[in-house]
């Protein structure tokens, strides 16, 4: 135990951020550089090295949360790395996006703020990174066996890795201009800059694995030539068909997918625009959907330089107390406050768009919606409550309801798909084809970065196994496990 009397004379802190003023000037991470050392200790300290640590069943990881926030908190940061990535391979990811439903999980939590578990994350490995802790880890020998990895983002980096790791020649396929996937254009450079992607990339690159970026699997490169070229195959595509919105006037020129706005904006920062093509300087901008990316397509716009920003959702606003049905250690839905929302603009909750309204140029202009409210279960409208909003830029963040079947890869590949139309897999991550897995995303459906490494670290551990008849991989999860946080 780290300090017996931690959590009884420490209370919590968390990372500072920057000035509301300052920060959406630019593109930089919002929190203060360097704040989280001096606390972080301490921070550590609080820790209680439970009996049974929960901690770790809320993360799908299985991190060894009080093993390195002992080390932490006696600033042997050399060893609460080396715990850090037993069971991670990407902490500075998770550090910067992950929820934290460990947090959530907190034995400390049930009647104190809890262990501020990811900060402590963020600052080991940035850390070692600092200190020179994180180095490639070349394989002693090469099984002779050939991996294909489809898709860069975290589970398609995790499974790389790891097979790469293992001995095994692995090359990773993504079709976008650069690796890193929604961690690359999905995620702003305010909550991660990608600086963090490419020394990783670098790290892997040196490990053995190799990269090849702008070839879509289906498209590019059919199924056929890459089963013929290698002995395995883990598809990692994500789910990228995006949930939409079929009212009237959806085909107004400027309504567009957050997938759409938020790339831009990031391609920006990365040189290849001086301004984004989808831009929301000057205009009234509404965000549907009241979930992370809709936060993130918030922050994208402030920064741009909305007159206004409103972000609309159809549920009702969450309460900031765990509810009855929501107990410990259960990730509980709370009203949460992000630094994008920090920023200005308004929150709407228990509306639901009717229809888009245009100028004679076809341009969005009005947003017209009305209140709902449960009524017997079902979601109803109240009438008398419409009315319409400015909107000269809408992005539609409602999340994801699939894996892409339109690009080819999956009836190419003739992969069977589940109930819910994600890639079905066994225990292993084995599709239905041979020598086929599956990780991430598309098979389980749009979920969290920690479950997205956790799987591509399992998939890597049953692609090993298929490989060589064995493997010493470590296999955090099964495609049925459902942690007590989700």
């Amino acid at each position: 135990m780290a300090d017996p009397k931690g959590f009884l004379t420490t209370g919590r802190e968390v990372a500072k951020t920057r000035p509301v003023g300052e920060r959406v000037k630019d593109w930089n991470e919002v929190h203060v550089p360097g704040s989280l050392l001096p606390i972080i200790s301490k921070q550590a300290g609080r820790c209680m090295d439970c009996g049974i640590p929960f901690c770790h069943n809320g993360c799908p990881l299985g991190n060894l949360i009080p093993e390195w926030n002992d080390y932490a908190y006696r600033e042997d940061w050399s060893a609460a790395s080396e715990r850090l990535h037993a069971t991670n391979n990407f902490p500075e990811f998770t550090g910067r996006l992950c929820p934290a439903p460990c947090e959530a999980a907190c034995v400390l939590g049930i009647n104190q703020p809890a262990v501020t578990i990811k900060n402590v994350e963020v600052s080991i490995i940035d850390k070692a990174w600092d200190g020179g802790d994180v180095r490639p880890q070349i394989p002693e020998r090469l099984s002779g066996k050939t991996a294909a990895v489809i898709g860069s983002g975290p589970a398609g980096l995790a499974a790389a890795q790891q097979l790469t790791r293992a001995g095994h020649t692995v090359v990773v396929y993504e079709r976008a201009d650069r690796i890193g996937g929604l961690l690359r254009y999905g995620i702003p450079e305010f909550k991660m800059e990608k600086r963090h992607i490419n020394r990783r990339i670098e790290q892997m690159r040196a490990e053995g694995t190799k990269f090849r970026t702008g070839i879509e699997i289906g498209r590019d490169l059919t199924a056929t030539d890459l089963r013929k070229r290698f002995d395995a195959v883990v598809v990692a595509a994500g789910a990228t068909t995006a949930r939409d919105l079929p009212v009237p006037g959806r085909e107004l020129k400027g309504i567009h997918q957050a997938m759409e706005y938020l790339p831009l904006a990031n391609k920006v920062v990365e040189g290849d625009f001086v301004t984004s093509p989808i831009s929301a300087e000057g205009k009234h901008v509404v965000v549907i959907g009241g979930g992370d990316t809709g936060a993130d397509c918030v922050g994208t716009a402030h920064r741009q330089g909305a007159a206004s920003v409103t972000q609309l959702e159809i549920m009702p606003r969450p309460g900031e107390e765990r509810a009855a049905n929501q107990p410990w250690p259960t990730f509980p839905m709370l009203y949460k406050v992000t630094s994008a929302h920090e920023e200005g603009g308004e929150r709407v909750y228990s509306v639901s768009t009717t229809h888009f309204e245009g100028d004679e140029n076809g341009n969005v202009q009005f947003l017209h919606l009305v209140e709902v409210e449960f009524v017997d279960g079902k979601l109803t409208q109240k009438p008398g409550t419409e009315r319409k909003i400015p909107a000269q830029l809408v992005t539609l963040a409602m999340g994801f309801t699939g894996t892409d079947v339109e690009n080819g890869l999956v009836a190419q590949f003739g992969l069977a798909l589940d109930e819910r139309g994600n890639i079905a897999r066994d225990a292993d991550f084995a599709t239905n084809v041979d020598g086929v897995f599956v990780a991430g995303d598309a098979g389980r459906g749009q979920s969290l970065i920690v479950w997205a490494i956790a799987e591509g670290r399992s998939a890597a551990r049953g692609v090993d196994r298929y490989l060589t008849g064995a493997s010493s991989l470590p296999a955090p999860i099964r495609p049925t496990d459902r942690a007590l946080t989700v």
